[in-house]
């Protein structure tokens, strides 16, 4: 955090603009602390407040922009690219389609405050087609209502932001030492969590005509075909397979109590 303050306070435009910018664009880095520490320069006047929002808005519709785009014409493809890094891709997706199909568009307001969220809200709503002009207002004014948290927090917090810096540098060694042990723990917990899941990163398939061939046949009693497109890509008017239930891949542990347990069930999604 120290090293982060000091290159805010001599670099600060441009780097507030890069770092602002990845995060938007889906890398790990901390926009949030970049943020705080430019509100910090602020107060002490190393920095002008218009410019470090205007650079920083800038930076996060630009990211935000191209995700959106993206997401508009590479859809589930793209999403599984952001979710590459995680335990388990498939979950990543569920879980921020989830939070975004269940608020709807409002979810960009707030997504930025919600780690995972902030970076698949807007490739979702561009693969939902969301009017472009509707996602730049929302986008706005979430990417507006973040900025100022962060600076404003950096700015009413400088003294104390201050005294941790010099606390930083006094124990600069234990804070090193404590931080290489943290990292082991992590990236040990990351492997244990990784051999616990790596049963569900394999989804079975069944051939198109293999499943045809069935319901063309005597077997078709046995068949349950199930509609799982998530809620934002399914409309109830949509067409459907023929003979097919629908359930919500959202409340699976609900849904799940309803199906019967004498059949084979093959499910399709988006």
């Amino acid at each position: 955090m120290h090293t982060l303050f000091s290159l805010i306070a001599h670099h600060g435009y441009a780097l507030i603009f890069l770092v602002v910018l990845a995060e938007a664009i889906g890398l790990p880095v901390p926009a949030a602390i970049a943020l705080v520490a430019g509100g910090a320069a602020i107060a002490s006047k190393t920095l002008s407040a218009p410019v470090v929002l205007i650079l920083a808005l800038s930076a996060m519709l630009s990211g935000d922009t191209l995700l959106f785009v993206l997401g508009r014409y590479m859809g589930w493809a793209l999403l599984a690219v952001l979710c590459r890094l995680s335990i388990n891709p498939e979950s990543c997706i569920l879980r921020s389609a989830e939070s975004f199909y269940k608020r709807g568009k409002i979810t960009l307001l707030f997504a930025k405050f919600i780690p995972g969220v902030n970076t698949m809200a807007p490739p979702l709503a561009g693969s939902m087609k969301m009017r472009p002009r509707q996602f730049l207002q929302l986008d706005f004014a979430g990417a507006a209502l973040y900025i100022l948290a962060y600076t404003s927090l950096g700015f009413v917090f400088r003294d104390f932001l201050a005294v941790i810096t010099r606390g930083f540098q006094t124990a600069s060694h234990a804070f090193a030492e404590v931080l290489f042990t943290a990292a082991i723990v992590y990236l040990g917990y990351r492997v244990w969590l990784y051999r616990k899941n790596r049963v569900y990163r394999v989804v079975p398939r069944v051939p198109v005509q293999e499943l045809a061939d069935k319901l063309a046949s005597t077997e078709r009693g046995r068949v349950l075909l199930v509609d799982v497109r998530s809620h934002g890509y399914y409309d109830p008017d949509a067409a459907r397979i023929r003979g097919s239930i629908r359930i919500e891949p959202n409340n699976l542990s609900e849904e799940l109590k309803n199906l019967p347990k004498n059949k084979d069930i093959y499910l399709y999604c988006t």
